[in-house]
């Protein structure tokens, strides 16, 4: 993809939530529309900015206030306050900013707006600008949101089965988590679904997945959002098709050891098991002790990434560095997940570590945290045939010996070696997707090519 030779740069303004698991694609995104000659500002909250975020230097950084930008969203209360709050301030100095840009003769052209900001779309259309939603989850949950907006399908479930168009049967451990918590308190719920609220007002409508992934699913979507259009997997081109040398990381990276792939340097082909729960999930003690002691006593070398948060859950005789194992609180995952010493990744399911597990060809245990992890499961065990959802007990539990019996499947059985294959023919197809004349590729142009022509 080559810049566009223009001297009047198209801006956009893109908007993320302030999560890491939102942040990193949206930054990804961003730098795939820069190589095409986009002019990028991109904009979330004060709290998070000040706090966590880095953006490449070539992009302009700007915010918005969530209503509590010195103290962070973890001192709201609970998310009802946080989300009310956030609502109420954060179109009011959103509208300020792009009143800001307008002024300072830095006119948007475009808003790309994460689909968690429902909200946004009608401050963007009320300055006239294009509105383009960025959805950060699959194609899957977003059918299951979608068919609650309309009003077919509610919280509680009273169906035992759920069938919806173009998606596999799916039984009640396969659903969102918050179709399960809505009675205590809904907010998590309504607030996921009301991204589809005003969507079809969107002039674009993309999605952080390749047509391959799911193409009954997107055509389906498409015949409803005619500009609907997918445009990932949204991560650093040196784990994909490599075209940019520059893009090795989302963003910024705060972090720059590399203790991780130095120590996998030394392990055989296939033989380390890389275990990580993302940025957000926080497992229990009595978790976290068995997932401890089934790595301690299984055959595998493993590497686990522990939260410094989190650290103090682990069982106290247990040994961070060892001949078998290394614990640390961070490492680059696209990294670790690309190095061939790799065998099997143990995850929480989040959408990023679904996607990059997928293109960099490792195959998965899950063991869902909440919500759209279990539906992710579902689509990796199920439909993809890239891994295996952890089974846990009466409490909720995966205990030692079922993980113990999961990393003995995916590494060393039969079917873990057609789980290995699956997974590099889908990383092919993600590599295909997103090269020159791939489908993400093409639609990435006729995207940009829009704000030129606007």
């Amino acid at each position: 993809m080559d810049k566009q030779s223009t001297t009047s740069k198209a801006h956009c303004l893109v908007l993320a939530y302030p999560a890491q698991g939102h942040i990193n694609p949206m930054i990804q995104f961003s730098k795939l529309l820069e190589y095409q000659g986009v002019r990028i500002t991109f904009a979330t909250t004060r709290f998070y900015s000040k706090n966590s975020l880095k953006v490449p230097p070539s992009m302009a950084l700007e915010t918005i206030s969530d209503g509590f930008d010195d103290v962070g969203p973890t001192q709201a209360g609970s998310p009802k306050t946080y989300i009310d709050r956030f609502w109420q301030v954060g179109q009011e100095t959103f509208a300020e900013l792009l009143e800001k840009l307008g002024e300072s003769k830095n006119h948007v052209d475009c808003v790309i707006y994460d689909s968690f900001f429902a909200w946004a779309l009608d401050v963007t259309k009320s300055f006239g600008i294009v509105g383009a939603a960025y959805l950060t989850q699959n194609m899957t949950v977003n059918n299951i949101y979608y068919h609650v907006q309309l009003g077919k399908l509610r919280a509680p479930l009273t169906e035992h089965e759920i069938s919806l168009p173009k998606l596999p049967k799916l039984q009640h451990e396969d659903m969102p988590s918050f179709f399960f918590t809505y009675e205590q308190d809904p907010t998590l719920f309504d607030f996921v679904v009301s991204q589809f609220s005003n969507i079809d007002k969107a002039d674009w409508i993309l999605c952080n997945t390749f047509y391959e992934l799911d193409k009954e699913i997107i055509d389906w979507f498409m015949e409803i959002w005619p500009k609907f259009r997918t445009i990932g997997p949204n991560i650093p081109s040196m784990f994909l098709d490599k075209r940019y040398e520059d893009d090795e990381d989302y963003g910024i990276t705060q972090f720059k050891s590399d203790e991780c792939v130095e120590w996998l340097d030394d392990k055989p082909k296939g033989s380390v098991v890389y275990v990580s729960f993302g940025s957000i999930a926080s497992f229990g003690e009595k978790q976290m002790e068995e997932v401890a002691c089934c790595l301690r006593e299984c055959s595998s070398y493993f590497l686990w990434v522990v939260r410094a948060s989190e650290e103090n859950k682990l069982p106290k005789d247990f040994e961070k560095i060892s001949k078998k194992g290394l614990v640390v609180t961070w490492c680059s995952q696209l990294k670790v997940l690309a190095h061939e010493a790799i065998g099997c990744f143990v995850t929480h399911g989040g959408w990023n570590s679904t996607l990059e597990t997928l293109c960099l060809g490792v195959p998965t245990i899950v063991i869902p945290y909440w919500s759209d992890q279990s539906t992710n499961a579902k689509l990796m065990k199920d439909v993809w045939k890239i891994g295996i959802k952890a089974p846990v007990d009466d409490n909720k539990i995966v205990q030692r010996e079922a993980l113990k019996h999961c990393i003995e499947e995916v590494m060393k059985s039969e079917k873990g070696k057609e789980m290995k294959n699956n997974v590099l023919q889908w990383k092919t197809l993600a590599i295909k997707a997103t090269g020159e004349g791939g489908s993400s590729y093409k639609n990435i142009l006729e995207f940009t090519n829009s704000l030129f022509q606007s």
